[in-house]
Order: C-alpha cells, then sequence, then structure tokens
C-alpha cells in the first residue's frame, strides 16, 4: 500500500534527525539552553540560508547579539524572554518555544497585514440554513455560486461527506471554496479535498529533508504529487480565497489548487509557512518547534513566506459597511463570467 504523504514526511524527518545530525549534550543552565537552543536552529532549522538572501538573517551576528543578555543567576521568566526574541528573528510562525508558563510565537507574518475577512459579515452569506459537513460550512448562494468555508484543515474529512457536499453543490455554476483564517492542520486533509478537482495526476511542487548540520545540507528534492479521487470530482471553475491568516497546511492547499486549470484565487498573499515542522527539546524540558523541510512549488520557489493570488483583492470599508465582503463579491463576478463561456 503506497504511503500518504504525511507518513512519507515523518520517516524523512525522524531518518535524517536521528541518523544525520549528532546530538551534543549541555548544561541544564541558562548558558547551556542558550547553547542547546542556537544550536538546534543552527543545525536543523531549513530556511537560514533563504532568510539570509531574502532580508539578511544572519544566525552567527545573533548568536553574538543575544548571547551578550545570558547570566548565570536570570530567572527562567527572563531566559524566556531573550528566547523569545531570538526566535521572532527568523519570522516563522512554525517556530515556538513551549514552556509551563508560556509560548514564543511568531505572529507579524499576519498581524502586520489587513485581516481581510469578517465574521458577522460572512454570517449574512452563510445565514441560517447551511450544511456542515467534516468542518465544513457550505450552501448555494442566491446567484447559483456554491459557497464553501473551511476554517481549520484539522478537521477530519471524510470521502463521503465530500462526496455528500459536492452532489449537493453539483447544481451551480461555480464554487467558492473559502480557507481564509484557516491557519493549517493536516496536509491529508488538505490532498484529500485537492483530490476532488483534478482529473490527472498532477505535481505540485517538491519537498527536501537535512542530510546534515550545515545550513545547506538537504536531500534532493522529492517531488510531490496530486493524485485525482476515484470518488466524485468537480469539473466547474472554483474561486479560492485567502488572506494573510491562510497559512501552513492552508498554504500548501493553496499551493496545490494553484497548479488546476479551473481554479482562480481570489483576495490577499497568504501567510506561508511551508516548512514542515519538527520538535526538540532544551535541557531545562522546554520544547522547540521550529520548521524543518522546506516545500516548494513546480518550479521550486519558495512558498515559505506566501503565495501570491491570481486576483488580489482587500475588503472595502464601503463594502463591509453594506454588509458586504468585497472578495466574496469578486469570486462571484469571476465564476459568472466563466459560466458564459
Amino acid at each position: 500500500m503506497k504511503k500518504s504523504l504525511y507518513t512519507l514526511l515523518i520517516y524523512v524527518l525522524t531518518f535524517s534527525f536521528t541518523g544525520c545530525i549528532d546530538v551534543e549534550e549541555y548544561n541544564d543552565d541558562p548558558q547551556g539552553n542558550f547553547e542547546a537552543l542556537w544550536h538546534i536552529i543552527d543545525e536543523q532549522y531549513c530556511f537560514l540560508d533563504y532568510k539570509a538572501e531574502e532580508y539578511g538573517l544572519d544566525w552567527d551576528e545573533v548568536y553574538d547579539r543575544y548571547s551578550k543578555d545570558i547570566v548565570s543567576n536570570m530567572t527562567d521568566k527572563d531566559l524566556f524572554n531573550v528566547f523569545d526574541r531570538m526566535l521572532a528573528e527568523l519570522r516563522d510562525g512554525h517556530v515556538n518555544l513551549y514552556t509551563g508558563f508560556d509560548v514564543a510565537r511568531y505572529w507579524d507574518w499576519y498581524e502586520d497585514y489587513p485581516q481581510n475577512f469578517s465574521d458577522s459579515i460572512q454570517r449574512i452569506y452563510l445565514g441560517k440554513d447551511y450544511h456542515i459537513a467534516s468542518g465544513m460550512k457550505y450552501k448555494v448562494l442566491d446567484d447559483n455560486v456554491g459557497y464553501v468555508y473551511y476554517e481549520s484543515f484539522s478537521d477530519a474529512v471524510g470521502e463521503g461527506n465530500l462526496s455528500d457536499m459536492l452532489q449537493e453543490l453539483s447544481i451551480c455554476k461555480g464554487l467558492i471554496i473559502d480557507v481564509r483564517n484557516n491557519s493549517g492542520g493536516q496536509l491529508t486533509n488538505a490532498s484529500k479535498i485537492a483530490s476532488r478537482f483534478t482529473n490527472e495526476k498532477i505535481l505540485t511542487g517538491y519537498i527536501c529533508h537535512k542530510t546534515g548540520p550545515g545550513h545547506s545540507d538537504f536531500s534532493e528534492p522529492y517531488p510531490v504529487y496530486l493524485e485525482p479521487s476515484n470518488h466524485l470530482r468537480w469539473q466547474k471553475p472554483v474561486c479560492v480565497l485567502t488572506n494573510r491568516s491562510a497559512y501552513s497546511a492552508t498554504n500548501d492547499f493553496v499551493n496545490t489548487m494553484n497548479q488546476l486549470d479551473n481554479v482562480t484565487i481570489v483576495g490577499d498573499k497568504t501567510g506561508g509557512g511551508s516548512g514542515l515542522p519538527f520538535s526538540s527539546e532544551l535541557p531545562n524540558g522546554w520544547s522547540i518547534r521550529f520548521s524543518a523541510s522546506p516545500m516548494f512549488d513546480p518550479q521550486m520557489n519558495q512558498l515559505e513566506f506566501g503565495i501570491e493570488p491570481d486576483v488580489k483583492v482587500d475588503m472595502s470599508s464601503e463594502d463591509m459597511d453594506q454588509g458586504k465582503d468585497t472578495i466574496i463579491e469578486r469570486a462571484r463576478q469571476i465564476l459568472s463570467e466563466k459560466a458564459l463561456h
């Protein structure tokens, strides 16, 4: 039986970090924990070279700057604050430090951008008579466009649920799949949904894994394909709605859907998060999660900082005042135009 992409990636990561990179031991004191954290990122994080090119990240310089803040008698919370600031230099929402009292996180990847989503306005479109299946809310809008909102790829997706939904929406001239504010989840769910929108096997991108402690020590790119589903498949035009809070597995879903001829990406640039996360532990028991395996599109372009839409649209204040979602309305227009051709 063929392994799923998720299973394969777990195997690749386990092999790469246990078989190719020696793990040093550090003292359980502020300096030892600092050394452990810096070296874990230095040897296992997958975007150091890329981010050096993109915005001048110098991880050695980061070491010199933050090591000056480490003193032997500092409290755990003071140590955490130093680590939090140091990890923020990576500009990566997949990098988190977990302690018993706080979690270090980087949220500027979406907080510095327009929200481009409104719960209250979306409820106007959904009304009260929408259906729910596998975490997806869906209905037929009054212009005969199907609308699906999926807020988390962590919500399990059943093949029967997908078929029932697509059958219910089959009367529609086109379909909107709204993944705005979806921060990710399981890659297997992303692939399962995307497989309903292709009739042939397609290359969706590549993935690499670390083979050693050097910043450039990676395997050859491994191709990732999308196989068509053996169940009911959608044949009409599709618009996928995105904003900066579309992240991680959602970023992968958007990249996959972006390879399909009948799909138009509408909205704002996605939030990115293309590095498959992996976890390690510091001597004091704190857990560090970080991006370990980079993923690329079919042209080997990095996806870490997001995917540009085919049609860039921001929600306007004028539309919002009238209870309208500018991005949904633009997608409806696109689908109506496509239905005429």
